[in-house]
Formats: C-alpha cells, sequence, structure tokens
C-alpha cells in the first residue's frame, strides 16, 4: 500500500510541477523532478534495506516506483515541447 501512495504522490507532483512550471522552464522542472523523485525512492529503498529486506525484494518495487512519476513528468514535457 505504500508504494502505491508513494507512486501516487509521485504522479500528482509530476502533473503539478510540470503544469504550473512556466513553458521557458519546463525542461529543468522535468530535471529537477527526476533528480527530486530520485532522492525519494533511494530514501524509501534505503528504508526497506534498513528493515531487512534485500536488494533483490526491493528492487521489483522501486523500479515502478522511480519509474512511473518520471515516465509521467517526462511524457508531459513532450507533450507540451510539442505545444499540446
Amino acid at each position: 500500500m505504500r508504494t502505491l501512495i508513494l507512486i501516487v504522490i509521485g504522479l500528482a507532483l509530476a502533473i503539478a510541477l510540470l503544469r504550473l512550471a512556466p513553458p521557458a522552464w519546463r525542461t529543468g522542472a522535468a530535471v529537477l523532478f527526476t533528480l527530486l523523485w530520485l532522492a525519494v525512492a533511494g530514501w524509501n529503498l534505503r528504508t526497506g534495506l534498513s528493515h531487512g529486506y534485500t536488494l533483490a525484494q526491493e528492487l521489483p518495487i522501486h523500479v515502478p516506483l522511480f519509474g512511473v512519476p518520471v515516465a509521467l513528468a517526462w511524457a508531459l514535457w513532450w507533450f507540451a515541447r510539442r505545444g499540446g
């Protein structure tokens, strides 16, 4: 459940950041979101590892936790860049 909550929070943050950023700053906003979300995913990975889970157990969880919000952020950037 925690993973789903974090993914939804990431999606909401990506949408908000890319929608609120001025058009000239959207590339920077996507890069900033990617770096910040990498830090969030890293913190969550560290937390899971500190609770006794192995990297092999945590990695399948963290690929979508990081990848889904970041993919959405870059998709929004791409659509905005195309004029959509």
